[in-house]
């Protein structure tokens, strides 16, 4: 039996966004003629998988259908959820589709993932098939290039391809995550592999009340073409869990499939400018680097409502105490020691060190040290130029009057 993806496409991404009341999911955010959902789609082609569903609201349901159309995909399911209710609600209502055999597998995705080399992904998931009972759950483990608080990890009994999970470490602190990097352990990626009879029978043994809702959920759902339109009634009722928490920590039989992927859920926008910086030629680079009494800035990419810029400061330097009007900023502190200023407000920040700047907040960068000072920059709103700048002090001269 082919494998069914399904792909979990009700997030928001709302922590790239913070303070906006409206704003673009991560999946669909445009990076110069892709998305992170387009991603998806060209991943679940493979020969190995069967048609693919996704799981999403009725906000996304449009979006969703342009992007199947423009991925020359037809053959499809749609499942709505009436709210969001977390993925473990999502991972099951998925799962409860009739079109899916009990014992067919099913590997859940998410929409916002970024990987390049999934042709090792697909060898694992060939090669380790074979395991899946009618009990037991695959998680996936990346093995990390560099400790980060930003994920959580997977503990298993070795460090083989296929172990078994000894405990989840949810998002440790910097320095716990280097010993659990010492330890063997490997990110938690948030792909699951099971059977279909194996997710149903954890939910039985593990949490029957989503198990119940979502069946009732599912068998008084609207039918319209190729989309389910689960049942509000019922659905309301489910409490809003993860799946991690629901079921995965619960589960006695528990795998992780460890692998080195080049894997990453673009959860920050420093780690988006990564992505897009590695994309861009030396000339464009050089095209878009402007100089400054103070240093340099480097425009990376510039996108719906908002521009990500990395900024160099010189030793002893020091930008303008300025505000905007129409922009609020999200800096992230990449190398060196700044001294911040936010308000009446002042920080000395460390290098992974990450910093609000909220809409109409006087603030400046200043470099006391001998080290330059490297910030990425990621700038949020309507109007993202450079006059959009009220300067209250400056060492160059430059003070609004």
């Amino acid at each position: 039996m082919k494998v069914v993806p399904v792909i979990l496409c009700g997030g928001s991404g709302s922590r790239l966004w913070p303070g906006y009341k409206k704003y673009q999911a991560k999946q669909f955010i445009d990076f110069g003629g892709w998305t992170l959902f387009d991603k998806t789609l060209e991943r679940i082609k493979h020969p190995i998988f069967d048609f693919p569903i996704i799981s999403t609201n009725s906000e996304y349901v449009s979006t969703v259908k342009k992007h199947l159309k423009k991925n020359r995909i037809s053959k499809y399911k749609i499942v709505v959820e009436p709210q969001k209710k977390n993925t473990a609600a999502a991972i099951l209502s998925s799962s409860l589709l009739s079109e899916i055999n009990i014992y067919q597998p099913i590997i859940f995705f998410s929409s916002d993932h970024y990987i390049l080399n999934f042709d090792k992904m697909i060898n694992i998931i060939k090669l380790n098939e074979k395991y899946l009972d009618n009990e037991n759950i695959c998680v996936f483990g990346i093995k990390p290039k560099k400790p980060s608080s930003l994920y959580g990890y997977i503990v298993s009994k070795d460090r083989s391809t296929i172990s078994k999970v000894i405990k989840f470490v949810e998002k440790p602190s910097f320095m716990n995550s280097k010993k659990i990097i010492k330890r063997g352990g490997y990110i938690n990626a948030g792909i699951f592999f099971a059977k279909k009879i194996s997710i149903i029978k954890n939910f039985k043994h593990n949490n029957k009340k989503i198990l119940t809702l979502c069946l009732k959920s599912y068998v008084d759902a609207r039918i319209r073409d190729k989309i389910i339109y689960l049942n509000k009634k019922y659905y309301a009722k489910l409490d809003s869990i993860s799946f991690d928490y629901a079921i995965i920590e619960k589960c006695k039989n528990l795998l992780s499939l460890n692998i080195n992927l080049n894997w990453n859920d673009l959860g920050s926008w420093s780690e988006i400018f990564h992505v897009l910086k590695k994309k861009k030629t030396k000339s464009f680079l050089s095209k878009n680097t402007f100089y400054r009494p103070w240093g340099k800035y480097v425009n990376i990419f510039k996108g719906k409502n908002f521009l990500l810029k990395e900024i160099s400061v010189n030793p002893k330097a020091s930008l303008s105490l300025q505000k905007h009007l129409h922009r609020s900023e999200v800096w992230k502190v990449f190398k060196g020691n700044p001294l911040i200023t936010i308000n009446s407000k002042k920080i000395t920040a460390n290098p992974e060190q990450q910093i609000l700047i909220p809409l109409k907040a006087k603030h400046r960068i200043e470099n006391k040290t001998k080290n330059k000072v490297t910030i990425i920059e990621a700038q949020l709103g309507s109007i993202l130029k450079e006059t959009d700048i009220i300067r209250y002090q400056d060492v160059y001269g430059r003070v609004n009057k």
